[in-house]
């Protein structure tokens, strides 16, 4: 086999955990008001608050597809206190914000300080989005920029749908990897082994389904996060009477009994959820969003929160604080933003450092 056919785990690149050190958080700015309208200018204000928490410990790198929308972006972060020095633009036409699922997945070569680029195949969720699919063009976009090695799998996948502990642990859920619009050619063991060779990991762990009305099909994401190498927080649904009681308590079923790369059982911490309805786009009825704790972000300094003016707001920002004691936990206001379907961890994408501890 020659090099350029081997895998990034023959070739000693791992994904890290979203916890160790990172280079940069990629974002694509807000603009589009199809789904919107007039509140994609609170989605805005979030982004600032955003930005805010993590450029102070890393660089935010941000995708505008044209000047003007460059323009509303600097105005609105001038309202906050941003380390600009920290804050870079890149001229790159997107659809949607959610570059994790339609980005490059980054994996790293600790032995030989070297970053490189996984883009997988996007197509859309499913293909639910066709609007959606220029998106896919964004990681080759990037790396214009970045001038990485690419590894190119050639099957679906979204950022969303997994979740690494950077030991050698992998996170997944069957609602989406095995689900027919993606790759139905693939058996269970095939994408295992796709999910080893790429990210770098030996051990695969499924859960069985996300929230209610994730158009992504149940991006592990929303519903259960390594936190540390050893510890998962999950949602946890405490009403019988709600849609995703019986779904989460299986997933915490599964999730008890897992055990690490190394044989060892996990540690599993119950997070509460929140219940947002919205209208749905171009129609009269409202339905529930996944209004999730568990999309936080990590950053090098901070970990950002999507809250969602709920009762549960303050108990879920206290579970995770417990976890992260050498960061600020900052909680944003997310309501607007998960009309559209996610928040804050679907709308980025984490450039690691060269250096990871």
């Amino acid at each position: 086999m020659s090099p350029a056919q081997l895998t990034p785990r023959e070739l000693g690149y791992r994904m890290p955990a979203e916890w160790e050190s990172q280079k940069a958080i990629w974002l694509s700015w807000p603009h589009n008001t199809e789904w919107w309208g007039s509140e994609v200018s609170r989605v805005e204000q979030g982004y600032g608050r955003w930005v805010e928490a993590l450029s102070a410990g890393q660089e935010v790198n941000i995708l505008v597809p044209n000047t003007k929308v460059k323009k509303r972006a600097c105005d609105v972060l001038q309202e906050y206190d941003v380390l600009t020095s920290n804050l870079h633009f890149y001229s790159i036409k997107t659809g949607e914000i959610y570059i994790r699922d339609y980005g490059p997945t980054f994996v790293v070569n600790d032995a030989h300080g070297k970053n490189a680029l996984v883009n997988w195949d996007f197509n859309a969720w499913g293909g639910k989005y066709e609007n959606s699919l220029r998106d896919t063009i964004v990681p080759d976009k990037m790396n214009k920029y970045l001038k990485l090695p690419v590894f190119r799998p050639g099957i679906i996948m979204e950022g969303g749908a997994i979740d690494v502990n950077g030991r050698g642990t992998v996170l997944t859920t069957e609602s989406v990897l095995l689900n027919a619009n993606r790759n139905p050619q693939l058996g269970k063991n095939e994408l295992e082994k796709y999910l080893c060779d790429y990210l770098g990991v030996s051990n695969v762990l499924w859960l069985n389904e996300g929230l209610f009305g994730d158009d992504t099909d149940g991006h592990i994401d929303d519903i259960a996060r390594f936190v540390n190498p050893t510890t998962v927080l999950c949602a946890f649904e405490e009403d019988p009477s709600d849609v995703n009681f019986s779904r989460l308590h299986e997933n915490y079923r599964r999730l008890v009994g897992f055990r690490d790369q190394t044989g060892k059982f996990l540690n599993i911490i119950r997070v509460p959820m929140a219940k947002v309805e919205a209208q749905e786009h171009l129609h009269t009825g409202f339905a529930r969003k996944p209004a999730s704790y568990l999309n936080f972000y990590i950053g090098n300094s901070a970990v950002v929160v999507p809250t969602f003016q709920h009762e549960n707001d303050a108990r879920a920002l206290e579970i995770i604080e417990k976890y992260f004691r050498d960061r600020k936990v900052v909680g944003i206001d997310c309501v607007d933003m998960v009309k559209d379907g996610g928040t804050l961890h679907c709308a980025s994408q984490q450039e690691p450092g060269l250096r990871n501890f």
